[in-house]
């Protein structure tokens, strides 16, 4: 029996490889002899960095960065040296939860980080970047990326703008004159499952500003500046479109990386199952397996598993998915290709105990060595 694994994280206890691997020794114990083959799962938030970077034999890099609120933190990517690839998620230079909720203010918050990611990432000789913006404590529009990357924002005195938001209100003139000549050499997929767009009542000020630290009366400002910045970027770079879908992702840095890069935004599940190549695996499977921490009604909307299962039934495979826990609605699942899932909790725990990484594996290990004992046991 050849059975292909790609389950997503079981976020805060065990990672997309380390559920696979467990997975894979209990199917091993059951059914000696069979082929398991353990690939990467993401949707390209987070888990996505570590998930791609080691399943595809790449490495991970550690360093020192401006975080969202101007003071240093490490951030980890990954470079998948054999296609001068880098593995990126914004999160780690600029996410919320690099900020404690009394300081959240996307007032101050800048993406200045991601653009020093980036930039070391080329000085390693990338050029194609894989970059997952989800989790963001930012609402600057990207400048700080393109402030780091040599695109001057500067204010009426010819200086650059200050961090954060409010770096946009000082904004009247772009240059790119100082930018990082390599930076035209550079593709970047942009893992962004978000359709706002940059500004108005779907803006990413008024949508997402509210839960990074936003009052009313910032939504307003920030979204008055933004409409400035995206006439300043339009005006020197005609194909900048504030209107286009997932320009406000990020708190617009969707919008930065669409209009200052030669990039495209795609779903994060569909970027990860085309860079692991994870269909040419399932087409010689006998049964593929998923799954993630909760399997719910919303699973169904563009998660990992469902992605999976999507390729699974393109070649008539059978699929099967273990979870954390599910939810009564997440018998949608079983109309978006998992034929069977099945939650992993064997008993009454509290959810510190279920999420302890040691009672996950034990729990995910037992639960799967019974599933395929019954597949065992159908089978003869």
């Amino acid at each position: 029996m050849k059975v292909v694994v790609a389950i997503d994280s079981l976020k805060g206890s065990l990672s997309s490889l380390k559920a696979g691997e467990v997975i894979k020794e209990s199917i091993s114990k059951v059914i000696p002899g069979s082929e398991v083959c353990v690939r990467p799962l993401a949707d390209g938030g987070e888990g996505t960095v570590e998930a791609l970077t080691l399943g595809m034999d790449g490495k991970l890099e550690s360093i020192d960065v401006t975080g969202p609120l101007g003071k240093p933190v490490k951030c980890v990517y990954g470079i998948i040296e054999d296609t001068q690839t880098a593995i990126i998620e914004m999160s780690g230079a600029a996410g919320v939860t690099l900020v404690t909720e009394q300081d959240r203010n996307p007032l101050n918050t800048t993406t200045y980080g991601v653009g020093e990611v980036i930039k070391n990432a080329i000085s390693k000789g990338c050029r194609h970047f894989i970059i997952g913006i989800g989790g963001s404590a930012t609402n600057d529009g990207g400048i700080g990326m393109l402030q780091a990357l040599g695109y001057g924002m500067l204010d009426k005195d010819g200086k650059q703008v200050p961090f954060g938001a409010k770096g946009l209100k000082e904004l009247v003139s772009i240059t790119d004159e100082d930018v990082l000549p390599e930076l035209k050499e550079c593709t970047f997929k942009i893992a962004c499952d978000v359709t706002n767009i940059l500004c108005g009542e779907q803006g990413c000020s008024a949508v997402f500003g509210p839960q990074k630290g936003a009052t009313p009366t910032m939504i307003k400002q920030m979204d008055e500046w933004l409409v400035n910045y995206a006439k300043l970027t339009t005006e020197k770079y005609p194909h900048a479109n504030a209107k286009q879908a997932g320009t406000g992702a990020a708190g617009g840095l969707g919008f930065a990386f669409l209009s200052y890069t030669n990039a495209v935004l795609e779903s994060g599940i569909k970027i990860v199952l085309e860079e692991t190549k994870l269909e040419d695996y399932i087409t010689s499977a006998d049964i593929v397996v998923t799954g993630e921490g909760r399997l719910d009604g919303q699973t169904v909307f563009g998660k990992a598993p469902i992605g999976v299962a999507g390729l699974a039934k393109k070649h008539d495979k059978k699929v099967i998915a273990f979870s954390g826990c599910v939810t009564e609605d997440a018998v949608a699942c079983n109309e978006h290709g998992i034929d069977a899932f099945f939650p992993i909790l064997r008993g009454v725990q509290t959810l510190q105990e279920a999420m302890d990484p040691d009672n996950a594996r034990k729990n995910m290990s037992a639960t799967v060595e019974q599933v395929f004992r019954l597949i065992q046991t159908i089978q003869k």
